[in-house]
């Protein structure tokens, strides 16, 4: 499998979510809500661990990486990836979205 990178660095190829719908696998997507849940108190049910990726046009995205403020920023810009922006406004890396936050883990440039 191609590695995908999201607008905002995270490989979504590693991310539970993706991997659980690319495979169409509901064992892993339960371990998923388990995983969100106990680390991160979210409520989510088996069908909401459904994502595309970031990059997806008509794909289905988790509710997170619908709302991203660095997903809905480079699109803005017309970019692929918030690494390609002039401007740099914020540390993308540490806070800009939830995302961040909850997946810091997936951001293994050397995977």
């Amino acid at each position: 499998m191609s590695r995908m990178i999201a607008r905002c660095g995270l490989i979504c190829s590693n991310c539970p979510t993706f991997l659980a719908t690319k495979n169409n696998d509901d064992v892993a997507r339960q371990k998923t809500v388990i995983l969100y849940a106990e680390k991160y108190g979210f409520d989510l049910q088996l069908e909401d661990i459904n994502c595309d990726g970031c990059l997806t046009v008509s794909g289905r995205q988790i509710d997170f990486c619908q709302t991203c403020d660095i997903k809905q920023c480079c699109s803005s810009r017309g970019l692929e990836n918030c690494v390609l922006c002039d401007e740099q406004q914020v540390d993308k890396r540490s806070g800009g979205s939830i995302l961040i936050a909850m997946l810091g883990s997936f951001y293994d440039c050397n995977t």
